[in-house]
């Protein structure tokens, strides 16, 4: 887990040297959803309460400080993700902050359930940031950086 950790913060930062545009912001989300075919699985089965409540979470709370330290700016006539110095520490922090949590949900449920509400709270995570990108990229953008060929 704490490879996956080093790799995401590494290709987040290096992600930074690429322009973004909207195909890049929404793809992450549509990426992630497929992981909801576990759920086909009869053992990743959770009450839908759990299953609320791992997405708000995600939303609320954990998407917070992502939303936070995500700006951007324009270079070269092309729109980038400005990189944030507290990114790596707020990814570090997250991780932590989950695998305590993890920790502690692990106890009262099975692994496979424990996967499964951790991949909501990530989804929820993922959703609502990548939606204040969009929101933000469309109201500070526009059309006037889609579509590139460079990009």
């Amino acid at each position: 887990m704490i490879f996956i950790a080093v790799s995401a913060i590494f290709i987040r930062m290096k992600a930074a040297n690429r322009p973004i545009n909207k195909k890049r912001i929404i793809i992450p989300p549509l990426g992630m959803s497929t992981g909801f075919l576990m759920f086909v699985v009869p053992d990743t089965h959770i009450p839908w309460l759990w299953a609320l409540i791992a997405f708000l979470v995600g939303w609320f709370i954990f998407s917070y400080p992502l939303i936070k330290s995500t700006k951007f700016e324009v270079r070269d006539g092309a729109v980038f993700v400005t990189s944030s110095k507290s990114f790596m520490f707020i990814l570090v922090g997250l991780l932590i902050v989950r695998l305590v949590l993890h920790e502690v949900v692990y106890q009262y449920i099975s692994v496979v359930q424990t996967g499964a509400v951790f991949f909501i709270l990530a989804f929820g995570m993922l959703l609502h940031w990548r939606l204040y990108m969009l929101k933000h990229y469309n109201e500070t953008f526009g059309s006037s950086f889609e579509p590139s060929a460079k990009q």
